[in-house]
């Protein structure tokens, strides 16, 4: 069996069809609101929602709490849902830049802060 190209190794870890008639990119992630996603969102996990018709991310931090913040990283764009919670920080999947959960603050830039809403402090999902 002969290894994966280059190519085919960058698209399998991009999620994307990297063909020269150009990508094929993966769906959108599906948007439930808030409170709806709060609920279906495991503990230490984070999931894509709408707030009003706008991309949120909702998370489950470590110690219960549960966030709001927007569903882009400002380092370029990429889906903060599509990364993962670890402890109370939310990581991007990109390029790996953190956030605090309860401030927004990034960890790799420190003038730099994304708004974040904290729910529920230590109580787990709540309802909204």
């Amino acid at each position: 069996m002969t290894a994966p190209s280059i190519t085919a190794q960058a698209a399998d870890l991009l999620g994307e069809d990297l063909r020269p008639e150009g990508p094929v990119m993966r769906p959108k992630p599906k948007r439930l609101p808030i409170a709806q996603a709060l609920r279906a969102c495991p503990h230490e996990a984070i999931v894509a929602a709408q707030d009003r018709g706008k991309p949120v991310a909702v998370a489950v931090l470590a110690d219960g709490s549960t966030v709001v913040l927007p569903d882009s990283c400002p380092h370029d764009g990429g889906l903060l849902s599509d990364g993962f919670v670890e402890g109370n920080a939310i990581v991007c999947a990109r390029h790996g830049w953190e956030f605090d959960g309860h401030t927004g603050q990034c960890t790799h830039r420190p003038n730099l802060q994304v708004p974040c809403s904290v729910l529920a402090a230590g109580s787990g999902p709540v309802d909204s």
